[in-house]
Order: structure tokens, then sequence, then C-alpha cells
């Protein structure tokens, strides 16, 4: 049975890394075969998982493991070159968030995808949270009818508890910025929702980072959906001491929804016509990493998805696939661009 596995590589052993590791090695249908990191393997606290280490992707792509799957958790700004090597080696990708931060290297991990034939499964977890799910299907079935306004609110705390120095975090080349750090699960519901938006109007502040990052903390973002509509956006992640919010206000020709918590985790309210409210299933928690919090831990149905789409199970689909996390890249690239 244990050949029939998936087989999954983790290059990136940080929070996020382990947490993959672990989401592999509970699914049935996967088989944690290698972890890679530049740092020890005893700084990483990785003792569980017996499977060889590597300090270079290079050495594990040549190591003669065989491996299904790459999952790339390192910092940002590697995401994209590591991906194309991991393509270019015949392996299948994850790729968390972003996997870019230009969509020019976006594109080339499209064009490798495509030329090499495998696939790329890019990490937005948050299409997995049951309100997300509710109001994807209330769009889709046209409940609402149409769109006129959608309002996304992200208030978040990061200070010097997650801008460490020495870190990547706060690094142009590496982290790219907060839209693609902190709140790109954000954007990515929303273009998975309402598609792609033009007519961008932006404007940045940096209150509190200034010894911290090499980039902004706050933006007010607005623009108009292509397929109607429009919409804001307002983030920051000068908030004192812990995070706010999370938030989606949709104003719509059948009603008004409004999707919060700190990270879209609540329906808090909803009067849409001839329409009741159902139970929801409670939304996983955010990723705890002790002083801040992160977006749901849904890793798990991450990997179940790459598990059922590389077995060839029924009809399954990639959830976010690299096509929608370039897309994301491109939003955040134009927003950016009014700086």
């Amino acid at each position: 049975m244990k050949e029939n596995k998936i087989k999954f590589a983790v290059v990136g052993c940080g929070h996020i890394g382990k947490r993959h590791a672990e989401m592999v090695t509970r699914d049935p249908g996967a088989e944690l075969v290698a972890l890679c990191d530049i740092r020890p393997r005893e700084e990483l606290g990785i003792d569980t998982y017996a499977v060889p280490f590597f300090a270079d992707l290079t050495e594990l792509l040549q190591s003669g493991i065989h491996i299904d799957v790459v999952n790339i958790c390192t910092p940002n700004g590697l995401h994209a070159s590591m991906a194309v090597q991991a393509i270019e080696a015949g392996c299948n990708v994850v790729v968390e968030k972003p996997m870019a931060l230009t969509l020019a290297d976006a594109e080339k991990v499209v064009y490798a995808s495509l030329k090499y034939r495998k696939q790329v499964f890019c990490v937005m977890q948050n299409r997995y949270s049951p309100p997300s799910v509710w109001i994807k299907d209330m769009i889709d079935s046209g409940k609402l009818g149409k769109i006129y306004m959608v309002q996304l609110n992200c208030y978040w705390n990061r200070d010097e508890r997650y801008y460490k120095p020495g870190g990547w975090h706060g690094d142009a080349a590496l982290d790219g910025g907060t839209l693609f750090t902190q709140f790109s699960h954000f954007i990515d519901i929303m273009y998975w929702l309402f598609g792609d938006i033009c007519n961008i109007q932006a404007r940045f502040a940096d209150f509190n980072h200034e010894k911290l990052t090499a980039f902004e903390d706050s933006g007010f973002v607005n623009f108009n959906f292509v397929n109607g509509g429009m919409g804001s956006l307002s983030y920051s992640t000068s908030v004192w001491d812990k995070n706010m919010e999370s938030s989606m206000l949709i104003v719509a020709e059948n009603g008004s929804v409004r999707i919060g918590g700190q990270y879209m985790n609540e329906v808090e309210y909803c009067h849409v016509k001839d329409y009741e409210m159902p139970e929801l299933a409670p939304t996983n928690p955010g990723n705890d990493y002790g002083p801040y919090k992160g977006s749901a831990q849904n890793h798990n149905f991450v990997i179940r998805n790459v598990v059922r789409v590389l077995s060839g199970s029924g009809s399954e689909c990639i959830t976010t696939n690299v096509l929608e996390g370039m897309k994301v890249v491109d939003i955040i690239q134009r927003i950016y661009a009014q700086k």
C-alpha cells in the first residue's frame, strides 16, 4: 500500500513548512520522503520526522529519492525559482503564497508547468473555510444577483515580535510587501468570488514599521470589478498588540452579507431576499505563531486535494491552480504600481 502513496518533500522547515510536513504525515494517501532547509537540522525542531534531510534543493533533487511533489515553504522571493527548478527535475509542486513576487516570475512557473506537464498547486487555504465555500455558492448560484459593492478590510498586528533582525520578513526582495505576505489570501478570495479588477487607485503609508520593514504597513485601495460593481481594500499591520479583523462586506441586488472575524471565519450578517441562512460548520482556528496569528489552519485540505488530483481520484480539480496563483500576483503588482 505504501508504494501507492503520493511522495512529498518539504523545502523550508519554518512554521509553515512544519505544518505541511505534519499534514502530509497525517494524510493516508501521502508519504513524507524528505525535508530540506539551509539551517542545521538540529535547529529546526523536526526530530519527529525520520526522513532524509538536505541543506540544498539541488542536492535534494539529485538524491535519487523518488519524489512526486515538492512543497515550497521558503521565503517568498525564492518561491518562483524553486518551483521552476523542481518542475524541471520532474516534480509536481505545491507552492505557498505568493507563488512569486512579480508577474514575470509567475509566468516562468506557468511556462515550466506547461512545458514539462507538471501540476502546480497554489496554497490559498482560506478557500476551504466554511464561510468562503458558502459565499462562493451564493454568488455562483445567482442568489445575490448583481454585485454592487465589495469592501475588504484587513487589520492585523505585525510588530517587532514578527519582524526580527536578520530574518527575511520585512526584506523587499524576500518578503515583497504586506499584500504579498499578510493579505494575499484575502485578495485571492476576492478574485475567486468576483473576478479581476481595474481602474485601481491607491494610497499607502508606513505608520510604525520604518525601522522594521522596507515597505508600507497600510493602504487604501479603490477599484472597479471587470464583471461589474466597485470595491475597496483597506489594510494595515500597524494594529497594536494583536490582529483585529479580516472582513468582507458585500452589497448586492438581492441582499447584503458581511463575513468577519480575524480571518473571515464568521458570517456576521446575512439578509438576502427569499433566503434563510443555514448553520455552517465551524472554521478551523488560525495558524498560531505565539504572539501573532495567521490565516486558517486548512493545510490538511490542500494536501488532500493534491493526493486526490495526482491519484486520479474521480473528477477532483486543483483548488487553486497556477493561473489563479499568477492572477493574485498580477493584482498585487498592479496595486503596488500605484505607489
